[in-house]
């Protein structure tokens, strides 16, 4: 594993707690943000627009993906246009399906030739980014949001799978690939060698970019400290039977 400093991929911070949001934009590792509907309804965020105009002002020098949640295709590219008015530093996330697994690649085709920069969400098989790079306008900016710790999570391993995605999207230069729901800070090293230009990670994961390249031995010695302060202070006991000297 080599260093951070190293890493050519873009690390992008998703979330919606704004604090956590300005805090990270202070970091000049951090070179977007990302975020969507269920983190949003996590974090108490009641008005979606103002929320989103908040960030975008927040952080104008940087890009930040707000999605549209509308289920059907004219309302979903509607709300789109609205939103790609709310800042020159939006990106408009796109789910590739709605709830029905109506393919969105129609409204991507015509909102990507209206030059509004897209990043199309939920992505999981390859046959769904083949079917994106078919739709996006190969002139517009674009990213293709391929969630990769969800793919993961079945079992499957998502290495050679983004690998794939990414052979996949080379005929669509000015789309970058983007590794989403990584599980593990090693996942962002991993994303960086196949080539993916931006992973996106919750502040847990990027917090622990502290941690690379510390010593071993060092962390297991912590890491029994730890144990063992906890266990004094719980007050812990376990009944012995004394032992005659040898």
């Amino acid at each position: 594993m080599g260093s951070v400093h190293d890493l050519k991929i873009k690390l992008f911070a998703d979330g919606a707690d704004f604090d956590s949001i300005t805090k990270l934009a202070q970091n000049p590792r951090i070179k977007g943000f990302t975020t969507n509907p269920s983190l949003m309804r996590k974090a108490g965020i009641s008005d979606y627009e103002a929320f989103g105009r908040k960030v975008l002002k927040a952080v104008e020098n940087r890009p930040v993906s707000l999605e549209v949640f509308a289920d059907d295709l004219p309302s979903m590219a509607a709300q789109a246009r609205a939103i790609a008015t709310w800042g020159p530093n939006v990106n408009v996330k796109i789910p590739v399906t709605n709830t029905k697994s109506e393919f969105t690649g129609r409204i991507v085709s015509a909102l990507s030739r209206e030059g509004i920069v897209l990043n199309v969400t939920a992505v999981m098989t390859l046959d769904q980014v083949r079917a994106i790079a078919e739709a996006l306008d190969p002139r517009a900016p674009a990213i293709v949001s391929v969630f990769a710790g969800r793919i993961a999570d079945t079992g499957v391993d998502p290495v050679p799978h983004m690998l794939e995605c990414k052979n996949i999207l080379a005929s669509r230069p000015k789309a970058e690939l983007l590794w989403a729901s990584p599980r593990e800070l090693l996942n962002i090293f991993q994303a960086d060698e196949i080539g993916c230009e931006i992973i996106t990670a919750t502040p847990d994961i990027l917090a622990k970019l502290d941690l690379v390249g510390k010593d071993l031995a060092a962390f297991s010695r912590e890491t029994v400290q730890m144990f063992h302060r906890d266990a004094v202070a719980a007050a812990f006991e376990i009944k012995t039977v004394p032992v005659a000297a040898e």
